[in-house]
């Protein structure tokens, strides 16, 4: 049995079921038309006991014996006891995770665990952290839970916002008081002749936010689960109103979480201190600021509403807490478990750990990364992207790109990085004339806050590249993005197929490049060329010599994009600029690589073979059969004047 809280550790470890006193039922009847009331579900026991069993089940359901023994041998280990109660302490949590200091997350993650460890009595948190408690944050923290109850990825998703959140009436009125229509992407209201502010919506009292104060289907999930009878009200009294979680806690959060994103089963956080100094520092604080840019202006508003939160996770960044498994996993191996030694004595050797990016560029970096693995999946990222082209080494040019890129067989990533151009009524004139010309003359207003911003954009495309000529290439699993100076993510939509299209400029096709979401350049007669880029609505292009770009965003036309429009940026805007780095990643390993290059030397001994048919290549002999053959010379000849 469970027994007391003081005596956690008897040999029946996890019971299948509780202990009931006879104060603690309360029966229920359930009666409904074709029903008697023999047709009864399990009477509520007390909340303790409803706990344990939970607990139990839990445990039973979602951990193997040998994890359950190990977490038995680290609360052990870890837990304080006052007054006859084992649990576990803020500074023992951090210690234990090896959550670095400097980034100032320890009590906002002991204040999410405090409050999943109440589960599923929410409204009595923060909890305690005891045995029974801390089975319930790691079987939530690490997904488990979807194995004993039904309800999915939305209903942990609410329970992460409330464990993250402060009820603080003062702030959200503030929230209340700033809040005002975005029109563009200036950030102004309606009625305002002054551009100003971040090109973000800023969230208002939306009804989205009353689903965050109704009673958590988890929870009744957990109920249903063990058969019982509604238990009654889970706590004394409404939940509180104005929840938000604050600007400064969250950017903690996604900080750890680009931390940890790369974090492999049994992988020490420690291995990684590298990251959290220095150079690395910065980057990662850089990145992590862009990622809160998407769900609020700083300037405006002091925290995240539930409607914004629920919206944007799961369409920009579904991945964004998968880094939260292998780290609460911690607690299921034990330090006192070697399982490095054979039966016989030997030691088994691990395996040498390979670098998370092998190759060195000057776009990507581990933090960008972790920031793609919020909505790639990190297996096909970590440890293997190899750097295919870079601009700054390979030239910009279409022909190195082509060389380069082309024959890579697996997904690639491409990243391109800028700085927005004026208006055209600032443009000074010369190239950026000239590509500001080939675009369609409507535009839009910029999104980002002032000339000379930087911005960053990529695609993710899961075909290989090649030549486009009357249909792009593509499929409804590519991605574009845009990971700075907001993040932001735009999925393929099945309804439009030009995804990709790579196009060299030619008589036929004067204007060439390299674009996303448009329609390619179609061929036609010397009269009716066209001078002017066809844009799609949510679409990305650069030209053929690769020193400018454009991305636009048309959300009123989104719906016959190949991408889909922004979650978080819900109005028209258009970002002009000029490149100044481009890179293409390869998502893959060392077969993707001899392949790429088995290709290759494939294509040179042809295009050599094609070459030697030419005359002139030094065999005199050969050069005469060929024209003999030819009927150009020798008795074949049919006539024609001598050569």
């Amino acid at each position: 049995m469970w027994g007391t809280r003081g005596d956690c550790f008897s040999p029946n470890f996890f019971p299948c079921t509780p202990t009931y006193t006879s104060s603690s039922i309360h029966p229920v009847h359930i009666v409904t038309m074709g029903q008697t009331q023999s047709d009864q579900r399990r009477p509520p026991p007390s909340r303790e006991e409803f706990t344990k069993e939970l607990a139990a089940k839990f445990a039973d359901k979602c951990f193997t014996s040998l994890e359950i023994y190990s977490f038995k041998e680290v609360f052990k280990s870890l837990a304080d006891q006052e007054q006859n109660v084992r649990h576990l302490k803020d500074d023992t949590i951090a210690r234990f995770l090896e959550i670095p200091d400097v980034l100032g997350v320890s009590p906002v993650i002991f204040q999410m665990i405090s409050y999943i460890g109440a589960f599923p009595f929410l409204r009595d948190a923060p909890a305690v952290l005891g045995l029974e408690e801390m089975v319930m944050v790691i079987t939530i923290m690490t997904d488990r839970y979807q194995r004993v109850l039904a309800k999915g990825a939305d209903d942990r998703r609410k329970l992460l916002f409330k464990s993250l959140a402060v009820y603080d009436r003062k702030l959200s009125e503030h929230v209340n008081r700033d809040k005002s229509p975005v029109i563009d992407g200036s950030g102004a209201p309606a009625n305002s002749s002054h551009a100003s502010g971040f090109a973000v919506d800023i969230a208002g009292d939306d009804e989205d936010d009353l689903g965050c104060e109704d009673e958590d289907d988890l929870v009744l999930a957990a109920l249903d689960s063990l058969d019982y009878a509604n238990v009654g009200k889970l706590g004394d009294g409404p939940p509180p109103n104005h929840a938000l979680i604050p600007a400064g806690n969250f950017k903690k959060i996604i900080m750890l979480l680009l931390l940890v994103a790369p974090l492999g089963a049994q992988e020490s956080l420690s291995s990684h201190a590298n990251r959290v100094v220095g150079k690395e520092l910065d980057e990662l604080g850089v990145v992590a600021d862009c990622i809160v840019a998407a769900f609020l202006d700083v300037e405006h508003s002091p925290g995240i509403r539930f409607s914004r939160f629920n919206s944007i996770i799961p369409s920009s960044m579904p991945f964004v807490f998968s880094g939260f498994t292998p780290l609460f996993e911690h607690f299921l191996f034990s330090k006192t478990l070697d399982f490095h030694k054979r039966v016989g004595g030997s030691t088994v050797v691990p395996d040498v750990v390979q670098p998370l990016l092998q190759d060195k560029g000057s776009l990507l970096n581990l933090s960008i990364m972790s920031q793609l693995s919020f909505f790639i999946p990190g297996e096909s990222l970590f440890r293997k992207l190899r750097l295919l082209y870079a601009g700054g080494e390979d030239g910009f040019s279409m022909g190195s790109f082509e060389t380069k890129v082309f024959n890579w067989r697996a997904p690639t990533i491409l990243l391109v990085h800028g700085i927005c151009l004026p208006d055209e009524t600032h443009r000074a004139g010369g190239a950026e004339t000239a590509f500001l010309s080939t675009l369609p003359p409507r535009r839009y207003p910029s999104g980002n806050r002032a000339i000379g911003e930087r911005v960053t954009f990529g695609v993710y495309l899961s075909q290989p590249w090649r030549h486009t000529h009357r249909e792009c290439f593509g499929d409804s699993d590519s991605i574009l993005f845009q990971l700075q100076p907001v993040h932001d993510v735009f999925r393929g939509s099945p309804s439009n197929k030009d995804y990709a299209s790579f196009t060299k400029p030619s008589a036929s096709t004067p204007i060439g490049g390299v674009s996303f979401g448009c329609p390619p350049p179609q061929p036609t007669q010397a009269y009716r060329r066209s001078s002017t880029i066809s844009m799609g609505p949510v679409s990305l292009v650069m030209d053929s010599s690769f020193e400018f770009g454009c991305f636009t965003h048309n959300y009123t036309s989104r719906g016959s994009s190949a991408f889909q429009g922004s979650a978080c940026r819900k109005f028209d805007f258009q970002d002009r600029f000029e490149i100044s780095d481009l890179e293409v990643w390869g998502c893959g390993g060392d077969e993707e690589a001899k392949h790429q290059a088995e290709r290759w030397a494939w294509e040179a001994r042809e295009a050599e073979a094609r070459r030697r048919i030419n005359l002139g290549t030094g065999d005199i002999e050969a050069d005469r059969a060929l024209l003999e053959m030819a009927g150009l010379i020798g008795g074949n000849r049919s006539g024609g004047s001598m050569i």
